[in-house]
């Protein structure tokens, strides 16, 4: 399959994870890995706070290592994120680690991989009214990003009109001295996992992934922005007005878990109020062996909102990743704006798609159309390089497949290269009818799964198939978003079945962000916005919006932002109807999570389903996972036995997802946060075969802050659908002002 996501100078990103080999160093270190090793602290002192922390973790490293002039071996040592050190050691030195008194676990370092001008307007943001101006746009607020790097000085990130950081912000900016501002507030990279790479050392991005995302999540209002006359307007992040920290951690395509894990550790201790990461494994390991996980639970221990994409795995199910329930994890959706490129066929039928190179010269008149894959080879079929011939296809509209681990614009090269006069790219079955409008280098349009088999017949019922593409440019208004696209990963959450992911989905297709480089090479070009696709691009949407919940709502907990998140989301799109996936029929679920975010209902969510660090801890040890694998996370001793373990069902979250063999019941106890005096009367759309009960069915509060408790019961019951193995509906707590939805997936054993 081809690459989720667009970039324009032709990067593709693969999503696959390998333990990394280590950077290799002379004499004994020839042959080491990298390990993340935990370690108990130092014992009766703070973690965080202790003066001998530094010596407590190099006791653990064997004497010769210590003493001798190598380079460090020891390349970081964490203070917030988690009890423990990274090291280069082979495996006898690691052995030796392994017998100190203190020792608790290690693991050889792996490696993450990376996972708008419209957005705002279509998440209802207007900036002369209503919660984006009431929420001050983020001010006060501190988005730390850990990425790729950052573009000082690109327009998105200019200080214009904002205010000092707070004074609570302890970071640091590594670039020059006029490079930050009080837009960009720091900029710092770790590397020494990837100290081989060339500019390693410089917080600078040179692929433009981090630049994108940070300009998403808090990007300056930046009037004219375009992509190649494409999608004008005025570009603006998420939450405008607050300050950005970037945390570099990937070099090249590797983003290494222990330089992840120190830019954690520091941008806790920095004072940042949210952390966006758009980066994953390809599969998910469990909690305690989930770096991202361990460093975003001492986040939110700090009172931290941490927003994790899901994932660019889909549409495949038990695909998703960073699914820790501490974190908010984030799906794709497109939006309503198109770009727009219309395959039309002899026979009068047309086909809408998507390009954003939009060439005025290619004329309408219908040329010959072959199909890429008449030879019968498949390679063929995907226009790979070097696998057409000229004679067969100079001058002519060529229709190629999408798929066979080759990206979209390459194939177009293809066609260039054999003299094709364009090409029409259709979708593989999987992806169906998601496309993407990317920077073609030929006339070319990105069409369906439907409309390519349709083009296909065609092709075969006529000797003398003829077409051409009509390029329509930038069109807003398609009444069938927000959908889920194809690329983003979809549950059950394999580590925690019982907490349901994703939490929620956001913008990710064709978003229009801030981009370091001219396009196409073009050093005359004075674009410096670009398009990119993937969950990494509805991750800092839902950070910029949980920055602004958090200007406007202070002393709300991580949770209870989330909480406001899920509860108020749309589960229709512009028709009223229920929001589709890549198939158009109505996405389940595994695909949505609660829903699509909305962000103005999220501001005044009536109710808030609210989860303190320590109220994990019994979740944690009713996954079965042992002390000290419970204390790897929480950051402190913990004794299960001494503690009340639940279900994971039976976590105050504000979704449900339910194994039912036999009769289940869980509580939750929500939180006033609306109205002082209202009350609230359940709703329920319950599974097909399934019969919920609450108790009880009404909630009255005479108070701001004032808890209630309901329990939910749920059972089997007969439907006439006895071999469905998954049913979904949903709860809803209404008032006359309010409604509090929590979807509910059952899952039949």
């Amino acid at each position: 399959m081809d690459s989720f996501f667009f970039i324009a100078l032709h990067f593709v990103l693969s999503f696959h994870i390998h333990f990394a080999h280590g950077n290799e160093l002379p004499s004994a270190a020839s042959s080491s890995k990298t390990y993340i090793i935990h370690v108990e602290g130092p014992q009766g002192k703070n973690l965080a706070q202790s003066e001998d922390l530094e010596s407590w973790y190099h006791s653990f490293m064997p004497p010769t290592i210590m003493s001798s002039e190598e380079q460090p071996r020891m390349i970081y040592s964490y203070r917030n994120v988690m009890s423990g050190f990274a090291a280069r050691l082979t495996e006898e030195e690691l052995r030796a680690v392994q017998k100190k008194n203190g020792f608790i676990y290690a693991q050889p370092e792996r490696i993450l991989h990376r996972q708008t001008t419209h957005t705002p307007q279509f998440l209802g943001l207007q900036q002369d009214m209503g919660f984006w101006k009431e929420s001050n746009f983020g001010k006060g607020v501190i988005v730390g990003v850990v990425d790729s790097g950052i573009t000082p000085g690109h327009p998105s990130f200019s200080d214009a009109g904002m205010p000092p950081p707070p004074p609570k912000w302890k970071g640091k900016c590594e670039l020059n001295a006029t490079a930050c501002n009080n837009k960009l507030i720091g900029a710092r990279s770790f590397n020494l996992a990837a100290t081989a790479m060339k500019g390693a050392d410089s917080p600078i991005d040179e692929d433009g992934h981090g630049t994108h995302t940070a300009s998403t999540a808090a990007g300056a209002f930046v009037d004219h922005a375009e992509l190649l006359g494409n999608a004008k307007g005025t570009a603006a992040g998420i939450a405008p007005h607050a300050h950005l920290a970037m945390y570099r951690v990937c070099f090249g395509e590797d983003c290494p878990e222990s330089d992840i894990l120190a830019a954690l550790d520091a941008a806790v201790e920095d004072g940042v109020d949210v952390i966006s990461i758009s980066l994953g494994l390809s599969e998910p390991p469990p909690f305690f062996h989930d770096s991202t996980a361990i460093g975003a639970f001492a986040a939110m221990q700090k009172g931290i909102f941490v927003s994790c994409a899901a994932g660019n795995s889909g549409p495949f199910h038990g695909s998703l990743i960073n699914g820790a329930p501490w974190v908010l994890t984030v799906g794709a959706s497109n939006i309503d704006r198109s770009i727009a490129a219309t395959a039309k066929l002899g026979n009068g039928q047309e086909f809408d798609g998507e390009s954003v190179f939009q060439p005025s010269d290619f004329s309408p008149t219908l040329l010959p159309l072959a199909y890429a894959g008449k030879n019968g080879k498949q390679e063929a079929a995907f226009c790979a390089n070097g696998s057409l011939n000229d004679s067969d296809f100079r001058g002519k509209v060529v229709l190629c497949e999408r798929g066979g681990g080759i990206g979209r614009i390459p194939k177009g090269e293809e066609v260039k290269r054999v003299g094709g006069a364009a090409m029409i790219l259709a979708n593989d079955e999987s992806n169906g009818f998601s496309l993407s409008a990317d920077v073609h280098v030929l006339p070319a349009t990105h069409v369906s799964y439907d409309a390519g088999l349709k083009i296909k017949a065609y092709i075969n019922s006529t000797a003398i198939p003829i077409a051409t593409i009509l390029f329509k440019g930038t069109i807003i208004g398609n009444s069938l978003a927000p959908a889920v696209t194809s690329f983003s990963s979809r549950g059950p959450n394999l580590p925690s079945p019982g907490i349901l992911k994703p939490d929620i989905i956001g913008p990710g297709v064709n978003i229009l962000a801030a981009w370091p480089f001219p396009l196409n090479n073009d050093t005359d070009s004075k674009s410096t916005f670009n398009f990119m696709s993937g969950t990494s691009m509805s991750c800092p949407h839902l950070s910029g919006i949980a920055a602004l919940l958090k200007s406007s709502h202070p002393h709300w907990s991580p949770a209870a932002i989330k909480s406001a998140i899920m509860t108020s989301a749309d589960i229709i799109n512009f028709e009223r109807k229920l929001i589709v996936d890549e198939t158009l029929h109505p996405a389940d679920v595994f695909a949505t999570g609660s829903g699509h975010v909305n962000p103005s209902r999220a501001n005044d969510p009536g109710l808030v389903y609210d989860i303190q660090p320590d109220d994990y801890i019994p979740y944690l040890c009713g996954l079965g996972y042992s002390d000290t694998q419970v204390g790897i996370i929480a950051h402190k001793t913990i004794k299960c036995s001494e503690t009340s373990s639940i279900p994971e069902g039976e976590l105050n979250y504000p979704s449900f997802s339910v194994v039912l063999g036999s009769p289940q019941t869980f509580t939750r106890t929500v939180t006033n946060v609306g109205e002082a005096n209202s009350s609230y009367v359940v709703m329920v759309m319950a599974p097909e075969g399934v019969e919920v009960r609450i108790q009880p069915n009404k909630l009255t509060f005479s108070g701001e802050n004032q808890k209630e408790i309901y329990s939910v019961s749920f059972s089997r019951i007969e439907s006439g659908n006895e071999t469905a193995e998954y049913a979904q509906g949903f709860l809803q707590w209404v008032s006359a002002k309010h409604s509090v939805r929590s979807p509910i997936l059952v899952n039949f054993v």
